[in-house]
């Protein structure tokens, strides 16, 4: 009776007209997606080093060292 590019044709019409008032908000969401996912992997590949060249220094993060009290080591068991 239907193939499935028919039934895909009649699923997106009755998603447009059932979602016609969040079809906007979804396409400004999806376009900023796209821009930040663009960003970031400019980002990374800039970040990137040549064959050559050496790596930047490994970055280092304060932080306190906590040290494991009996209560812990109980739940891990």
């Amino acid at each position: 009776m239907f193939g499935l590019s028919e039934l895909a044709i009649i699923l997106i019409i009755v998603i447009a007209v059932l979602a016609a008032k969040k079809l906007p908000e979804l396409a400004r969401s999806a376009g900023k997606s796209a821009r930040i996912l663009k960003a970031e992997a400019r980002a990374m590949k800039e970040q990137e080093t040549p064959a050559g060249e050496q790596a930047a220094a490994p970055r280092v993060v304060q932080g306190e060292t906590i040290t494991p009290t009996a209560q812990d080591s109980a739940r891990r068991q």
